[in-house]
């Protein structure tokens, strides 16, 4: 079994063998080019994001720079997807992100670890945990996801926070390490903030 069929299958594996640098690099390139561009370049990161990630779906957007070990091209996109600036992507497995998530500034989701032993880790060896995020995920600015991680649908992350286990759907989650704050409730269909109410009524309107 080579080294790139070993990642493909989550193992341990040499990240730096020939073979699998030979497929990586372009895709770096590409995404050098990529966070040249400007903002009003809109149909060239479209393009970029149809050709480069594995998926991806409709109305997505992302605010550069932004990062990624393989550009992306293990990314899984739904549609209408928010990425603020500086969104860090460990692709080296794989990520997949559902409908109208919003992800924050600053946020890295990594797929790729490093053996605890110690020789291993002095080999250069890594291995590579795949990461889903539901529909509908708010992600709070300098948040870090680690491998192996599963958010559910409709959940907030707080900022600042370290997902280091999976989070179920409809709750917000919050801390260092995140861990489940509250269930999302009919409390947050009336007030948006504090003791700040929704005005439903004119909202609905403009909407």
């Amino acid at each position: 079994m080579t080294h790139y069929e070993r990642m493909v299958k989550g193992l341990i594996y040499f990240p730096d063998d020939p073979e699998i640098k030979k497929e990586q690099v372009p895709f770096q390139d590409k995404l050098w080019e990529f966070n040249q561009l400007k903002a009003s370049d809109i149909e060239k990161k479209q393009q970029y994001m149809h050709e480069v990630f594995a998926e991806c779906g409709e109305n997505n957007y992302i605010e550069l720079p932004f990062r990624a070990n393989w550009g992306g091209h293990h990314v899984h996109l739904g549609s209408n997807i928010y990425m603020n600036s500086n969104t860090t992507m460990v692709d080296d497995g794989h990520i997949y992100i559902g409908d109208y998530v919003q992800i924050g500034p600053n946020i890295t989701i990594a797929t790729a670890n490093h053996p605890i032993d110690p020789e291993l880790r002095k080999r250069g060896l890594q291995y590579n945990k795949d990461v889903h995020i539901g529909n509908n995920v708010w992600i709070g600015a300098n948040t870090i996801i680690v491998p192996g991680v599963t958010i559910g649908d409709d959940t907030v992350i707080g900022a600042g926070s370290v997902v280091t286990k999976d989070i179920p759907s409809h709750v917000v989650a919050v801390g260092n390490p995140c861990r489940v704050l509250r269930e999302v409730s009919e409390h947050d269909r009336e007030y948006f903030y504090r003791s700040e109410k929704i005005d439903w009524e004119e909202l609905n309107e403009l909407l």
